[in-house]
């Protein structure tokens, strides 16, 4: 087992603490007196990386300079890997103390923007819970599962420029909706506004055009993850979604946290997947098992805890979905956002949507108010929280993501 690193006694960072040593997120963050730039957050502090490299010499540390994280993440595996080594090394070592104190900044005194520029986004449907519950309730007569769920990651292409950090209100959509029964469409804002709690990975490095990411090569690309919320209208998904899948009813927000958790400060959450039968093509096999993530959610609804989905429940690893991301050529870059898809479990209290755990509407959540939901209704906040097991036992935190739903304009 890897030994936790003890930051250094100046700090007065509590070994345990979920952003500790062994996590140092990155982020973007601005104050009063300095625009935006790269932050690596250190407890309940946020150390501006460019200026620390500055003051150490580090000449590397440049684009921790730019207003986003695309630079840095231009650079590759083993220039992140060169950061994370010089960070712990600053941060642990007393010698340093005078090239790091004066940039550190509390938490409260900055404003946290959107962590990269998202270049592509893609969302998968990786939990075999989750689509086995969708097509049990708009499938009831048929097979859950799609004939093809289990040889491929399922996705579709999404809006990148309309993802948003962490704190940013969402508009209820407008659109058109067909109610059941009815024999024409209406336009309108949605009546069935959702969320999807999902893990979203951050890809760094590029490849040209036609050239594959194959399984074993996808850790060079993944620079870690961010929490994500696919927010969904249901109504106007179901009227417009067949032939061609998700359009509008997923494209008006997704928002992800301010802080990006490297898959380095993950690797004591690597799990076995729960296990893919039949086995996959070989282009989604390698020489090595792709693994899953334990990563522990929570679902908050004003207030109240609806649900805790599991990440290592999903069917499909985040190696695989990269890999058939680029199977057919298409090219990665700097910013490229994928979600998992739905984060949902066996268990009723693990469902990652309203959709799932209302089942459709027939069994209303009870809040701890005394009101009831199926779907989110003007004026609801939800927070997503996530944690996974790092070393020697100490928790690694991938903090939250909040937003707010506002009328239709």
């Amino acid at each position: 087992m890897t030994m936790t690193l003890v930051p250094a006694p100046w700090l007065d960072l509590p070994a345990d603490h979920p952003f500790g040593i062994d996590n140092l997120p990155y982020g973007v963050f601005s104050t009063a007196t300095r625009g935006p730039r790269v932050a690596v957050r250190v407890g309940d502090r946020v150390l501006d990386a460019g200026a620390c490299a500055e003051q150490a010499g580090m000449e590397s540390g440049e684009v921790w300079l730019a207003p986003t994280l695309n630079p840095f993440l231009a650079q590759g595996r083993q220039a992140w890997a060169a950061a994370r080594a010089f960070l712990q090394e600053q941060l642990t070592d007393e010698l340093y103390r005078d090239a790091v104190e004066p940039f550190l900044v509390p938490l409260g005194e900055v404003r946290l923007h959107l962590p990269f520029e998202v270049a592509d986004y893609v969302d998968f449907y990786a939990s075999e819970h989750h689509a086995t519950n969708i097509g049990r309730l708009f499938r009831p007569d048929s097979e859950p599962l799609t004939p093809n769920w289990k040889h491929l990651p399922i996705g579709y292409h999404g809006r990148a420029g309309t993802v948003v950090v962490s704190g940013t209100d969402v508009i209820r959509p407008q659109g058109q909706r067909r109610a059941p029964g009815e024999a024409a469409p209406v336009f309108g804002p949605s009546v069935r506004l959702d969320i999807e709690a999902e893990l979203g990975f951050v890809v760094g490095d590029r490849t040209r055009l036609g050239e594959r990411v194959d399984v074993d090569r996808a850790d060079d690309h993944l620079f870690g993850v961010v929490l994500l919320n696919d927010w969904s209208a249901r109504d106007i998904q179901a009227w417009e979604y067949v032939p061609l899948g998700p359009f509008l009813g997923k494209s008006f927000a997704t928002s992800i946290s301010p802080w990006v958790v490297t898959m380095d400060a993950l690797a004591e959450a690597r799990v076995d997947l729960p296990g893919q039968d039949p086995e996959p093509l070989g282009y989604l096999r390698g020489a090595h098992a792709p693994y899953g993530l334990d990563v522990h959610y929570e679902v908050e609804l004003n207030g109240t805890v609806v649900s805790r989905p599991e990440y290592r429940d999903l069917y499909w690893s985040p190696a695989q979905m990269l890999a058939h991301l680029t199977v057919n050529g298409a090219s990665l870059r700097p910013g490229d956002l994928f979600g998992s898809g739905t984060i949902s479990g066996a268990a009723k209290q693990t469902r990652g949507s309203l959709l799932e755990l209302s089942w459709n509407g027939a069994e209303p959540l009870t809040l701890e108010d005394g009101t009831t939901r199926s779907f989110l209704e003007d004026g609801d906040q939800v927070t997503l929280r996530a944690w996974a097991p790092g070393p020697a036992g100490a928790r690694v935190g991938l903090g939250e993501v909040t937003g707010t739903i506002v009328p239709a304009h």
